[in-house]
């Protein structure tokens, strides 16, 4: 367990071009160091900030993306095209507009595809394309994601794991069917929590004062079932990415300055 580090930007538009441009310097030094670079993408507001200012990056071309594997934290269980589904909004922000090799984008299946309407079904097939994924010196059947990004919600909740429920408490599969979620639309897919440990580096993303509790509890101590974010950290580095609005109930002495 990496103990969180925190940086907090002035407002959400300099934390999401920085955290761009920290994920471009990522991503260029696992290629050169592996070959290959693997992330994980998140929604919501703040992932999808991120995707479009990586969009429009002046170093977007540092990047080889055709040696980039793209995974997802969760998904909403909708039809193929939703535009409420992360991989649509992740594909207009971002992945539309650059390289990709498309054997290297994982989504997760949509709701009518070939599970049906089986969340479960679905979360299986995908911690299987995971396993196959994985290598002999990966940390168990997920392969070792370089960053790992998380939104966090006002709730505390990472991907599709929300405070209370039974996918906080997982600990042996690796993705999950999500029912009855508090917050639309009920029927997720999602990782667990032992499949985001499994990353490198796990990167949480909050901005915005509706998050300044959820930042200020997940890192007060409190537990993951309580504060899902609480339980989110990577094998070599934990990074919260914040703006002031979002950092503003955390004590002073936790982080510097904002950087920009």
């Amino acid at each position: 367990m990496s103990t969180p580090q925190i940086v907090v930007h002035r407002d959400k538009e300099l934390m999401a071009q920085a955290a761009a441009a920290r994920l471009i310097t990522k991503i260029v030094d696992a290629q050169a160091a592996r070959g290959s670079a693997s992330v994980v993408l998140t929604g919501g507001r703040n992932g999808n900030g991120l995707l479009a200012a990586l969009a429009t990056a002046p170093a977007r071309d540092a990047v080889d993306w055709s040696r980039l594997d793209l995974w997802w934290g969760d998904e909403r269980f909708l039809p193929e095209g939703d535009p409420e589904r992360n991989y649509t909004q992740a594909r207009e922000a971002l992945l539309d507009s650059v390289p990709l090799d498309p054997a290297r984008v994982h989504p997760m299946a949509p709701a009518g595809g070939p599970y049906g309407i089986d969340p479960e079904a679905a979360a299986e097939a995908y911690a299987a394309e995971l396993a196959a994924a994985s290598r002999p010196e990966d940390h168990g059947p997920v392969p070792s994601f370089d960053v790992l990004l998380l939104g966090v919600g006002p709730d505390t909740h990472v991907a599709s794991l929300f405070p209370e429920m039974p996918g906080v408490r997982e600990t042996e599969r690796t993705v999950i069917g999500v029912q009855g979620a508090p917050k639309p639309p009920p029927v997720r897919v999602s990782l667990t929590l032992r499949a985001i440990r499994a990353a490198r580096e796990v990167w949480l993303l909050a901005a915005g004062e509706d998050k300044a509790s959820a930042v200020a509890l997940a890192l007060s101590g409190a537990g993951e079932i309580q504060a899902p974010a609480a339980g989110a950290y990577g094998r070599s580095r934990t990074l919260w990415l914040l703006d002031d609005a979002a950092a503003a109930r955390l004590p002073r002495e936790l982080y510097p300055p904002a950087t920009s």
